[in-house]
């Protein structure tokens, strides 16, 4: 059996995940897929490592109320059978903003949570989706570790220049 890491990307109406071996080296990821139209006619597609098309169509029925737990939640059943005995041993998740104490993905616990939440009106159309993703993986697979990957500690990487260019210099 196979180690596997799940990343997802939770955005407002869309799904994104890959799939990669947790194993040392230059990672390539074995699936990756996307569920588009969330809120509407849901349409879900997967490839495998190769490229080659898995999947397209439906999900699952999806009517307007459909939300991240429902599409979750049918992500992870689908990847089961199709997972060719692959075991999932993480997950790690795009959050938008990790406010100024956080310069590194983190380990999720209740208090990052909760530090997370608090930065939700920096960015009210992402923080909300990536976090629900987070809580939601934690109820479907209670004690897979998970790590927050923060937008804003990628930014920081980023030389000051570049850091302030095009920003008003009052």
């Amino acid at each position: 059996m196979t180690n596997a890491i799940l990343v997802l990307n939770a955005g407002s109406s869309s799904l994104k995940f890959e799939v990669y071996p947790d194993a040392a080296g230059t990672p390539a990821p074995i699936l990756r897929g996307k569920i588009t139209g969330k809120g509407n006619a849901a349409v879900f597609s997967a490839r495998d490592a190769k490229g080659d098309a898995m999947h397209r169509g439906d999900l699952m029925a999806c009517d307007p109320a459909t939300g991240h737990d429902d599409l979750i939640h049918a992500l992870l059943d689908w990847l089961k059978p199709h997972q060719g005995g692959i075991a999932i041993t993480a997950a790690g998740h795009r959050v938008v903003h990790g406010g100024r104490n956080l310069a590194a993905p983190a380990l999720v616990t209740d208090a990052l949570l909760g530090e997370l939440d608090a930065l939700t009106p920096l960015a009210p159309m992402h923080q909300p989706h990536n976090l629900a993703a987070i809580r939601i993986v934690a109820t479907a697979l209670p004690g897979l570790p998970q790590v927050a990957c923060l937008d804003t500690s990628f930014h920081r990487t980023q030389t000051r220049l570049a850091q302030l260019f095009a920003c008003p210099a009052r």
